[in-house]
């Protein structure tokens, strides 16, 4: 079995400093894809950093199976990492970087060959088994660095903003790749990621962190429909949630309402248009409504424009209150 369970753990680098990682516990299933998410500097690679082995908890445990692995070296927690910066052998082909690890552990010939092949086959990198890194595009890259990883059949997958590095579309791409790599293997993956679109597409379960600590811990669904706090509301969600302060849709406390949950040309909250934005399938529309900015969204076109004036319906049955 391969999950993953951190305990109160914490990471501090100099006395005094606040911790990079704040009595962080998570329960991770066995074969289940979690994803890390949060802003820069939010403690989420220094986590992840933690379960690899590569930093050293200051306190707390962490557990891979029945095994604590909370000081073990990272060759003997049965991991396979991959980095931002796909961290190739620039001199080594495609096929000697994925088998290279496999040599040092000195697996048999015929299983490297298999593993190589099979992993190969399952990116779709056969053709290129023979390439130098430098011949290869960033995306086919990231694929080596993936199949690398995969053909040590680890216990469980670490990813470190794989994707970072990738233009938008090979972004795409890569995230469908490592979904299906998911589906496929059924292994335990834990993710990290500053970018929210990413985690909404791709984890069964995401943790939201800031300044070292959880803030959430939810599937994608109610982490957008119903958030813990001012801070994930305003985080998750492309554009985030509204924020009107108290006193605007409520005596009692802060109202959150996603943009589309909003609607436009009807109402009784009177706003201005502050501009509009075209995506093609929809409109969003920027205004400001009693001296506090907003977002709008609209099917389609709207023809409204800087300066007008006009009315707004929120649909008070999907608003979330917040006393914090």
């Amino acid at each position: 079995m391969s999950e993953v369970r951190l305990e109160a753990v914490s990471k501090v680098y100099s006395r005094g400093d606040r911790p990079a990682v704040d009595g962080f516990s998570l329960d991770v299933k066995d074969g289940e894809f979690v994803v890390l998410v949060g802003p820069s500097g939010c403690g989420k690679s220094t986590t992840l950093r933690m379960v690899a082995g590569l930093e050293t908890p200051t306190s707390g445990k962490i557990s891979i199976g029945e095994t604590d692995v909370t000081n073990l070296p990272p060759k003997d927690r049965d991991i396979a990492m991959v980095f931002q910066n796909y961290a190739l052998y620039p001199h080594m082909t495609v096929r000697e970087n994925l088998s290279f690890a496999l040599k040092l552990r000195h697996f048999h010939k015929d299983e490297i060959v298999r593993r190589v092949a099979e992993a190969a086959r399952s990116l779709g990198l056969s053709e290129y088994l023979e390439r130098l890194p430098k011949a290869l595009s960033g995306g086919q890259r990231q694929r080596v660095a993936l199949g690398r990883a995969i053909v040590r059949e680890p216990a469980v997958f670490l990813f470190d903003e794989p994707l970072s590095n990738l233009d938008a579309k090979m972004r795409v791409e890569m995230r469908s790749e490592i979904i299906r790599l998911h589906n496929r293997l059924g292994a335990t993956m834990l993710y990290v990621t500053h970018d929210q679109t990413e985690a909404m597409t791709m984890g069964e379960r995401i943790v939201v962190m800031d300044k070292g600590r959880i803030q959430q811990v939810a599937g994608p669904l109610e982490i957008y429909e119903r958030p813990a706090n001012r801070f994930v509301a305003g985080f998750i969600g492309t554009p985030p949630m509204n924020l009107f302060p108290k006193g605007t849709l409520s005596d009692s406390a802060t109202v959150g309402l996603r943009p589309e949950n909003i609607a436009l040309g009807r109402g009784t909250l009177r706003a201005t248009v502050d501009f509009t934005e075209s995506l093609g399938s929809e409109t969003l529309v920027h205004v400001v409504a009693e001296g506090v900015p907003a977002i709008v969204r609209v099917g389609g076109f709207s023809s409204v424009r800087h300066g007008e004036s006009v009315m707004l319906e929120p649909d008070m049955s999907k608003a979330v209150e917040f006393r914090d």
